[in-house]
């Protein structure tokens, strides 16, 4: 086999003769193969040439037009324009083609991806609860139900949640939270003074309490006219009552001195075992005709049950069975 020597043109890949400056093929310029070439063609170069030819020619054509083209390097095609999509050479700092700033954007902070919360609406955040702890619901629609089984806001493993709990909803721009009729209620935390109907129920701490009034004694004496032998009483007004599990009545203390002081000690009503109540908890007071309970800046606030429906606002507090949430609205 005869092998011949010459010069392959880089456009087409035409064999030319080494006496050539042009290819005979397509006339591109062979000037600047010649001046690389320092020494006298050979036949073993002729080899190596004829053998590169034939790379080249076995070479897929979008690989050949990419090069004659000029196309940028491999690299170069991790960096597209923004505004045109044009590829854009690595460490240009504008696009060849429409001159748009194609600074590399991979230093940018990344964005969080996710459930978007709509402006004026709210969300809560589940504060304690059963192992989901600092997950977030967010209220966009309309009505928002929460409950053991139904609805959108699931607790399925909480026993003090009634099937349909609790409905939240807005009104007049206001998220509002409204009772389904549920066995255990609903909860809201109060760190101020609230005037409250007799037979209020509200939590301090892991206690739940009630506040009655309590009647009228009955001085009169028996039929024979002999009255009943019992230890001194205070003047009738109120009573707070520790209610256990089950409905049943704990620990009861009648006011004195027209109060009743709850805490963890040094109060009326004292629960030195719970440690989310705080010494001086809250008290229960008469204010002429009307009972008040005042919390007294404890940690973890006095929660109310509510009756019916009530308003919340940023930064809420509430209790539906043992599940805390935070209310969060946006601006």
């Amino acid at each position: 086999m005869t092998l011949q020597a010459g010069i392959v043109c880089s456009a087409c890949s035409w064999l030319n003769e080494f006496d050539r400056t042009t290819c005979e093929d397509c006339n591109n310029e062979l000037t600047l193969l010649l001046e690389q070439s320092e020494e006298k063609p050979t036949a073993d170069s002729g080899e190596e040439a004829t053998k590169s030819g034939s790379e080249r020619a076995d070479r897929p054509s979008e690989s050949v037009e990419q090069e004659a083209e000029g196309k940028p390097m491999e690299q170069a095609r991790h960096f597209v324009c923004k505004s045109c999509y044009s590829p854009v050479p690595s460490g240009h700092k504008f696009c060849g083609k429409c001159g748009t700033s194609a600074e590399n954007p991979a230093g940018d902070a990344p964005e969080y991806f996710g459930d978007m919360q709509t402006p004026g609406k709210a969300k809560l955040i589940l504060i304690k609860g059963e192992g989901m702890d600092g997950i977030s619901y967010h209220l966009n629609s309309t009505e928002h139900l929460a409950g053991r089984v139904e609805g959108a806001i699931l607790f399925t493993e909480d026993k003090w949640l009634s099937p349909k709990h609790a409905n939240f909803y807005y009104q007049d721009e206001k998220l509002v939270v409204r009772d389904e009729g549920s066995e255990n209620g609903v909860f809201v935390c109060t760190r101020e003074s609230i005037t409250v109907a007799d037979g209020a129920i509200f939590m301090a701490g892991e206690q739940l309490l009630k506040v009655e009034r309590v009647s009228e004694y009955n001085d009169d004496p028996a039929d024979d006219g002999t009255y009943f032998f019992s230890s001194p009483r205070r003047e009738p007004s109120f009573r707070v009552i520790q209610v256990l599990e089950g409905g049943g009545s704990g620990m009861i203390v009648h006011a004195k001195d027209g109060k009743v002081e709850v805490g963890r000690e040094g109060g009326d009503m004292n629960f030195p075992n719970d440690p989310y109540i705080s010494s001086r908890h809250l008290k229960v007071e008469m204010e002429g005709d009307a009972i008040r309970i005042v919390d007294l800046g404890s940690k973890n606030g006095t929660y109310l049950k509510i009756s019916g429906e009530t308003a919340l606002t940023h930064g809420d507090y509430l209790f539906i069975g043992k599940q805390l949430l935070r209310v969060e609205i946006t601006n």
